[in-house]
């Protein structure tokens, strides 16, 4: 029988503190200099009952310290007097597609394109140039016959919460990159998370859990790109999902 962790938000800013002071450490970084997109946005959405959206207003800086304030229904992260992110609730009505079979996500997994060249190699989710188990090594590759990308995913025990669950923000994280492995251009391109929009749906996976990660691309215009992404458990149950913003910076 499967083990199951419930979802709950953070008691920190739920009536108890308008405001927590947090920083982003070295390792949960996306680009070399500035937060990992997902994991950040993790940070908040876990502030917010059911589904968020977070805006990433400008690069999460590492090592800094920061401020977590609740105004109303949003919580901001702030550096200094500048908002870095801001997060909301969500009416998010996503409907995920089946999920890969194990087999399909793990033959997938051996054509992701980062292999073969990877803008941001250390990056926390899907860098290849990170010591083993250091990140989260989640390399989608396209899956035959389907018009997505996939892998299978299987969290390290320092990803845990306090009851051997996988953090929350993990898997805001793991929602994260695949979604621009799904882009058309992906790999050729450069784009950064500028929103994303997610939900978890199901109780938390625990550590050490066979899971597969998927996503596919939603549309593109000029250098704005959606995808969409999804994690499930081992047999397809849909575990959390979520909707990406990707901007290309200008030349």
């Amino acid at each position: 029988m499967r083990l199951q962790c419930l979802t709950r938000p953070s008691t920190c800013l739920n009536g108890l503190m308008p405001t927590q002071p947090i920083a982003i450490a070295r390792r949960f970084n996306g680009p070399a200099s500035s937060g990992n997109g997902g994991y950040v946005c993790g940070l908040l959405a876990r502030e917010i009952e059911g589904p968020s959206t977070v805006t990433l207003r400008a690069p999460p800086p590492l090592e800094t310290p920061l401020t977590l304030e609740r105004d109303g229904g949003r919580v901001r992260l702030m550096y200094e007097s500048a908002v870095i992110a801001e997060a909301e609730p969500a009416a998010f009505d996503l409907v995920a597609p089946p999920a890969p079979t194990l087999t399909q996500a793990q033959a997938a997994r051996a054509r992701y394109r980062g292999l073969l060249h990877h803008r941001y190699p250390t990056c926390f989710t899907c860098g290849t140039g990170r010591p083993l188990y250091d990140g989260l090594e989640i390399y989608t590759g396209p899956v035959e016959e389907a018009p997505m990308v996939a892998c299978t995913w299987i969290p390290a025990a320092d990803l845990a919460d306090d009851t051997g669950c996988v953090a929350s923000e993990f898997i805001h994280a793991a929602l994260d990159c695949p979604t621009y492995w799904a882009l058309p251009r992906a790999g050729d391109m450069a784009a950064l998370l500028a929103r994303l929009t997610s939900s978890i749906d199901a109780p938390l996976p625990r550590v050490g859990e066979t899971m597969v990660v998927a996503a596919w691309p939603i549309s593109s215009e000029g250098r704005k790109h959606r995808g969409a992404s999804a994690v499930y458990t081992a047999d397809g149950a849909l575990i959390a999902r979520a909707e990406a913003l990707w901007i290309e910076p200008r030349a």
